[in-house]
């Protein structure tokens, strides 16, 4: 391992000295990608993806081509040059997959063969596309588009013919007023998932429920999931075939897990509270960036995850690290991680400057090795199964991701004026054999704090309590 990562530097090395680029821990300046002065807003790097040898990257402003100038598709080859393609247009564009029937990779509002010859689908121009997705009848042929208004489309990859199928605003029944923000897609087992991240002090406060996880077979109306913000959603090809997607609510991260037939539900800690706004995300990934190994990005912390589903339960997942950066998308490219970058964004929509602050908007990307995210910051997160929660006598809450954190702690109380049994359940195996650990009584009015000891750790936690009332029991990890 350590002769690879040497191997690997050594080659980074070369590249920067045969082009004399500058080298900052992995973040090369000379390929930024950057936008012009005006209109002011974001240029996110929203789709990578390595094709026709060569790492393709596409960008997105805020809100369409009249919110920025000067970004679109880019291409770097294998010597580090990036170039931006003559054919490249300004969106906002994070969507990619390959079409393996026709070998095309979709990117952006772009088809683009082995041969990097780029087709641009002319009807995106004016679509915020979050994804596009393998079709379900005709896979020879056609894929589906997401778009971040809620339009879902079929189009033709030989003709570009586009059709639009649904406005998802109507078919998922949204609250009037809600601000639409699809944000990913994904068709696995016979359906196509997508998912919605709108979320605002409205939804916290629980006036509504805007976000929305939803699934289509192909014929028949969409089936809501659940009702609250999601925003990535994935699925292993090999194995247990595990799809994954993740969201949120007040209380913790959400990790919906599609096993064996049947939608499972985790939940999991938050490793910063300040992606808990529908656009404050953009956007958190899961891709397989080592062979039969996935790395997921959500709400600031970094999972390892596996594609086993052994007893039913997803098997293999623990933390790696905690980050503050913002990532679009990450992708393996010539034994390297890459990562997208949003940094620092200027916002003006009229005559207001909303971050005049922010200078020249522009974006980079990190080049490492998959092992780099260890010196990343220690695993960290904030969450809980309950927070003023109605749960009935002997309800078992949600598992609670437990593995991989250090310093845990749980704080309860409840509104029951009579005591209350909290016990502790734990899951040391992973696969689902949950056993008592503690019994904690809390009074009336009391609340009470318990720190699980240093050496003490399991996969998953549970709880359960001997009283209807509403209860809080929250999780915190330092």
């Amino acid at each position: 391992m350590k002769q690879l990562i040497i191997i690997t530097l050594l080659n980074i090395q070369y590249l920067c000295f045969s082009q004399n680029l500058t080298n900052v821990d992995g973040i090369f300046p000379e390929l930024a990608m950057v936008a012009d002065h005006s209109p002011r807003t974001e240029a996110g790097i929203g789709a990578l993806m390595p094709w026709a040898n060569r790492l393709w990257a596409i960008t997105y402003v805020a809100h369409l081509a009249p919110t920025g100038s000067g970004t679109g598709l880019y291409e770097i080859s294998n010597d580090l040059v990036l170039k931006k393609h003559p054919a490249s247009i300004v969106g906002t564009y994070a969507n990619r997959l390959i079409h393996t029937e026709s070998m095309q990779l979709a990117i952006g509002p772009y088809l683009i063969d082995t041969l990097a010859n780029v087709r641009l689908i002319e009807e995106f121009r004016n679509h915020r596309l979050a994804a596009t997705m393998t079709h379900l009848t005709d896979p020879e042929n056609k894929l589906y588009y997401l778009a971040m208004e809620g339009e879902f489309f079929e189009v033709d990859v030989h003709t570009l013919e586009v059709k639009q199928l649904f406005q998802l605003m109507d078919e998922l029944k949204e609250p009037k007023g809600s601000k639409p923000h699809f944000k990913s897609g994904f068709t696995a087992h016979g359906r196509v998932v997508v998912c919605n991240n709108s979320y605002n002090v409205k939804d916290y406060n629980g006036e509504w429920k805007a976000g929305r996880l939803a699934e289509w077979t192909g014929t028949g109306d969409w089936k809501i999931i659940e009702e609250t913000a999601f925003t990535e959603v994935w699925a292993a090809g090999s194995f247990g075939r595990p799809m994954l997607s993740t969201g949120w609510d007040n209380i913790s991260v959400i990790l919906r897990a599609y096993i064996n037939g049947e939608w499972k539900r985790y939940r999991l800690p938050k490793g910063s509270r300040t992606f808990d706004e529908t656009s404050c995300t953009e956007w958190m990934r899961i891709r397989e960036v080592e062979t039969e190994r996935a790395l997921m990005d959500c709400h600031g912390l970094f999972y390892e995850i596996g594609m086993h589903t052994y007893g039913n339960e997803l098997w293999a997942i623990r933390p790696v690290a905690s980050h503050l950066r913002v990532i679009p998308d990450f992708c393996s490219w010539r034994g390297m991680l890459i990562f997208g970058g949003n940094q620092a964004t200027p916002m003006k929509f009229g005559p207001q400057d909303r971050n005049p602050l922010a200078g020249q908007s522009q974006a980079g990307l990190w080049f490492g090795k998959t092992d780099d995210l260890w010196r990343f910051g220690k695993p960290t997160g904030h969450g809980g199964v309950w927070y003023q929660t109605e749960v009935k006598r002997d309800e078992l809450s949600d598992p609670y991701l437990m593995t991989g954190f250090d310093k845990k702690s749980v704080h309860l109380y409840h509104d029951a004026r009579e005591p209350v049994d909290f016990t502790i359940q734990t899951d040391f195996m992973g696969n689902g054999d949950f056993k008592d650990y503690k019994t904690i009584t809390v009074k009336p009015d009391e609340y009470f704090h318990f720190e699980f000891p240093d050496a003490y750790s399991a996969n998953w936690m549970r709880l359960k309590i001997n009283k209807s009332c509403k209860a809080t029991a929250m999780i915190i990890y330092n």
